[in-house]
This record gives structure tokens, sequence and C-alpha cells, in this order.
């Protein structure tokens, strides 16, 4: 069957078309990238050829054999991009005319030369030839370059010679008037076509995009070598399920931070698309789209039923306890019990609030989420009303982070979202598991450090246990609870200086050293500040009736263990040279006896494989209620 394909179709695309939804044959595909699959193409109209850069979404139609090479297809969407001064075609949709044919026609490489001319090449080495005789060099460069991948089309025209076979020289496409009269005007004026996130990359230079945005961030400030400034990010969800987080600095904040709602549906266009810094963006796209001073966000007054309210990929609590640390997960699941809210020290001293919460599923396991600042008052204080008339809620948690230095915990930040009852498919099964029956299932924690003194699901080790047991030698940590007394403290290295400046939703919290002019200098954040902050950071040694051993507290425990802030011990030992109110501080703590619970985990220093034993928390013993969990421990001792 004869096939036609779109005559001068390259031309008209490279000359601005995006309507004429051409007729194209696949002479080429190759799979480029590393963090995401691509493929590129080489197409062809049967006279000339030009690569093609493939969206992720339209991946699947390579993979399954319905695009391959020699494939016939037409363009349905796409637009013509300048990459590194050569135009690429990035075809957003297609549909395939003809899975397989014989090559059409004697298609040749279209090259623009430094001169900015259009000129074309023959696939066979005469095409080369000329280019060189012509003193182009860097054309013939980049026109090998460029489509070395591309197959001799003609064995024949390969075997003779260059002056048999002249290049052929094809006039230049000469394109409609309104593309060359008006070309330019009209292009910019023209509404950039909506496309789906998934199709964005950053060959295309004019896009636009219609999607929710499902979750807002606060605006923060931040101060660098360059100046200070503020920046504030959103989230947007379109209709085909595509995830791309936006990101403002400094003017552009004034423009659109109060226009942003969350939940609202927006058209976006105009913004430079720059690879995600995975550090803080959890979601699934390797791209984060920056708005600029020509940025335009439109709101989109009638409300899009197409484009969900949220998307979630909820992670089972029994995964949780494998998930990486600092990890981003969704998760659902029953309020089982909520704590009060209670204020807190941040570590830049500030004060926020925190309240716990616990969550159980149909997987066995519970785990504590711990709600910060003002989730604390919105949707925290909605729970603990839930939970004090007896109802146990489903609550679906966007966006959570992982924590294991207490166990495995999972905790809010500035991106997450709680919804209480959500309308899914996901909460009402749950709910239906827990109406049930589920409420009378025993669930087992995996934020196993954080239960109560006396629990009856308490590690209680000695100090000899933990090395004739070999704890912490598996993959795991080891998590137990050991009564001892601190015997000895170094207080020559008990606190450090740390970086104040926060990174994100944490504390950089690296070490800082004076500088020539007396501030402080952070190698990390490369800045200076007038003042610092002081974090606990000493080795003392623990002892029982069974042994001593070495431990290491961080800056809560060491809290706990002194009684007061870091840079106040550290300003009564360097600034006011108060030797006996510091000494008698140190005193206060030896020979007294604490509950610690321990983290014990091999870990490498240097060639050396050591087992570091970290003091998660230090409570003072509780004598009353000490001694009814001995008790009960005979007890069971007894029965047995």
């Amino acid at each position: 069957m004869p096939v036609n394909l779109t005559a001068n179709a390259i031309s008209a695309i490279n000359a601005g078309d995006v309507n004429s939804k051409p007729v194209v044959q696949v002479l080429d595909i190759k799979l480029i990238g590393t963090t995401q699959e691509r493929y590129r193409l080489t197409l062809s109209d049967s006279e000339s050829t030009q690569q093609a850069m493939l969206a992720t979404q339209l991946n699947d139609r390579v993979k399954t054999g319905r695009v391959r090479k020699t494939s016939v297809i037409q363009l349905i969407e796409y637009i013509c991009s300048t990459v590194q001064n050569r135009k690429i075609i990035v075809v957003l949709n297609m549909e395939t005319i003809i899975p397989e044919c014989e090559i059409i026609g004697n298609p040749k490489v279209i090259v623009e030369s430094n001169l900015g001319a259009q000129k074309t090449i023959s696939n066979g080495a005469s095409g080369s030839a000329n280019l060189g005789n012509n003193g182009n060099l860097s054309a013939q460069r980049s026109g090998q370059a460029c489509f070395a991948n591309i197959k001799n089309l003609s064995a024949q025209n390969s075997g003779n010679s260059m002056q048999n076979y002249p290049p052929a020289i094809q006039p230049a496409y000469q394109p409609p008037p309104n593309y060359k009269s008006h070309g330019a005007i009209m292009k910019n004026e023209t509404p950039a076509r909506i496309i789906p996130i998934a199709a964005l990359n950053p060959y295309q230079g004019r896009w636009a995009i219609k999607a929710r945005v499902t979750a807002k961030g606060d605006l923060r400030r931040y101060n660098n070598s360059r100046g200070d400034g503020k920046v504030f990010s959103f989230d947007l969800l379109d209709s085909d399920g595509g995830e791309i987080r936006v990101t403002c600095f400094n003017t552009v904040v004034d423009r659109f931070y109060e226009k942003i709602e969350a939940g609202k549906v927006y058209t976006i266009s105009k913004g430079s698309l720059k690879p995600a810094q995975k550090n803080f963006n959890h979601l699934k796209n390797e791209w984060e789209i920056f708005l600029e001073t020509t940025s335009t966000v439109d709101l989109c007054p009638d409300e899009d039923a197409s484009i969900p309210r949220q998307q979630f990929s909820f992670r089972p609590i029994c995964e949780i306890e494998s998930a990486e640390n600092n990890s981003i997960i969704d998760v659902i699941g029953i309020v089982t019990a909520v704590n009060p809210s209670v204020p807190i020290l941040r570590k830049n001293g500030m004060e926020t609030q925190r309240r716990i919460l616990n969550l159980k599923d149909q997987s066995g396991r519970s785990i504590e989420l711990t709600l910060w600042g003002d989730f604390c008052n919105r949707e925290g204080q909605n729970l603990q009303e839930l939970a004090e008339v007896g109802f146990s809620p489903v609550l679906a948690v966007k966006a959570a982070k992982v924590s294991d230095f207490t166990g495995k915990s999972i905790g809010t930040i500035s991106s997450t979202q709680l919804f209480i009852n959500p309308d899914s498919a996901e909460a009402q099964t749950l709910r239906e598991w827990f109406d049930q029956g589920g409420k009378d299932i025993a669930s087992q924690s995996i934020s196993r450090d954080n239960m109560p003194v006396g629990s009856k699901n308490e590690t209680r080790k000695t100090v000899f246990q933990i090395k004739d047991e070999g704890l912490g030698r598996s993959e795991k940590p080891d998590w137990v609870t050991v009564k001892a007394n601190i015997t000895f403290i170094k207080t020559d290295t008990f606190c450090y200086t740390a970086c104040p400046l926060m990174i994100g939703d944490r504390q950089c919290n690296k070490k800082v050293t004076r500088s020539e002019n007396s501030r402080w200098q952070c190698d990390r954040c490369n800045q200076e500040f007038e003042e610092c902050d002081y974090r606990y950071l000493l080795q003392a040694q623990i002892q029982d009736h069974t042994g001593l051993t070495w431990v290491t507290t961080f800056q809560e425990s060491g809290e706990e263990i002194f009684g007061c802030p870091a840079k106040e011990l550290y300003m009564l030992k360097y600034e006011e040279a108060d030797d006996t109110r510091f000494s008698e501080i140190i005193r206060n703590c030896l020979f007294t006896q604490y509950l610690f619970r321990l983290k014990i985990k091999e870990e490498f220093y240097g060639d050396e494989q050591r087992v570091k034993i970290t003091v998660v928390k230090a409570e003072k013993v509780n004598h009353s209620a000490e001694s009814r969990y001995l008790i009960d421990l005979i007890s069971k001792f007894r029965l047995s």
C-alpha cells in the first residue's frame, strides 16, 4: 500500500508550525537519560530528517512495540525547541499509522550553519565531504555528532563516489505569509498550548499547564552570601496524575504568594525548569518549576472535576519499619491515642507546639505521629476532641517524614497535609476493618524506644547483657532500657558550637568556627552570623551492678541529665569562668540513678568496627513506678 508522508513537514515544524498534524516516518530510536528514561527519535518526511524527543508519558509506545524503527506515525501534539543551537522536535502526542514499512524516499539531514542559513546534507559520505570543502567545519562536526545514530538509508549511495553524487541542495522552506510577515509577533501573542505535567522538560520554549494546588508551603526567609531573601513553594497535580513543585523567590514571591490558594486550579506558563532538589522535594518528578517575573498564574474560575483533590501513595505501617531515615511517605491509619499539645523550645531558640498521636492499621503495626506547630492546634485539636468522646477517626497523612532517631516514627513538615475521615476507598476499608473487630486486635508498635516506663513490651537489659548478648551487631540497631548511674563525664568536650540556620525544615547544626572578624562561620552554609547555637555532645560512663560502659549523649538527653541548656553550661565554663558553679552541676549528675533508653548499633570508625551506644532518653528513676515494675517482675518470675 503506497504511503504518502506530509511534504516539507520537517521544514514547517522548524519554522513554527504546531497545528498541521503531519505524517512522518521514524528512522531511528535511541534510549537516553540517566535519572529518567527518554527516547530520542529521528523523524523523516521523505525528504528531510530531524531529531525529536519523545515525552516520557509516551515511553510505553516504544516499550510495547507500537512505535519502532520504520514506523509511520502522525504527530498530534508537538513543539520545536532550540537546545544548544540545535532544533529538536518534542513529541507530546502521536498516533501510529503503520507499525513497520520500508524507508520512504531519500531523506537528508537538515543542518543549520553558523551563518544561520539552512542547508541539507545526505546521509552518505558525499555530504560530509562537501561540508569540509566549503570550510564549514563547525557545521560538519555538529551534524556528525547530532545525527551519528541515523542509519545509512541507501547502501547504494554510500558505495558511489562523491563526484558522481554531489549533495542535493533543497530550496529553503517558504512559510505561509503569517509565519513570514508576523512570525515573531504572532508566536509571542498566541496563548501557549496546555500540556500534561509529565510532558514538561527543559527543551520546550513555550508551555502552559493546568493543575490544582495540593499543598502550599510557608513563606521562609534566608540569608546567604548574596544577601537576604525569601522563598515559598507549592505543589501541583493535573488531571493525568502528574505532580510538580513550583518555587518562587523574592520579587516573584510578592506577586504570587497571596494569589496561590491550596485546592484551587490555575493555569501556569512562562517558567523555567530545573532539576528537582530531592533533599527537599518528595514529588515523583525530576524537574521543578521556578517562576519568573514574566510568568503568568491565572486562576480557573470553574471547578475542574477531572483534576483530583489529592493523590496518595499509601504505605502500610509495617513497611515504614524498613523505610529510610528522612524519607517522605504517605500513610493512613486509625487514631488510637492523642496526647496533649505541649510547648517545645526549638533549636533556633523559638518556641513551638508538639503533639504526639498513635496510628494503627491492618498490618498489625502501630506508629507514633508527631505534629508540629500549627498542626497541633488545627487538626490536632480536632482529633483530641474526637478522642475525648470515644471516637477513633481515620487519618490520612500526605508527605510525612520518617525518623529513626527515636525508633521508627513519622512527623509533619511544612508540606505535610492531614485529612480527617477522608472520603476515599482506603479510608472506608480501614474503617470497616476497625469497626468489625480491628479495634480489639493488639498492634505492635514500631516506635519502640518511646514506650513508657514499666510497659509490658519494654526491653530491660543490664550493662553486662549488652556485651554478652552481642547487642547492636545485627543490621538494625537494638533499643533497650538500662537502669544505671552516671559515674564519670568528660567535661573538656561536653558541647560544641553549632550553626543555627535552617535548611528547609531542619536546622543545619554543623559545627561552626570563629572567623577573623569574630563572627561565627559555617562551612556548610557558607555564611557568617553574630550568634551561634550550643549543643550537647558528651561522653559519659554509666554503671550498674553488672559493669560499666561508655555512652554518647546528644542535645535532648543532655538537657535531661544536666537540667539546663548547653549554652548556660558553656557560658559558666568559658565566658564567666565560674568553675565552682560548673563543678556543682556536674557533681549533681554523678551517682544519680537514671533509666537510660539506649540505641546500640555497630558502626565503622576508619577501618575499625565498634559498637556505639547512644542515649536517646534519660529519666531520673521514679522509685514508686520502679517498685511497681519490680513487684510485677517478681510475680511473673514466681508464676514461671
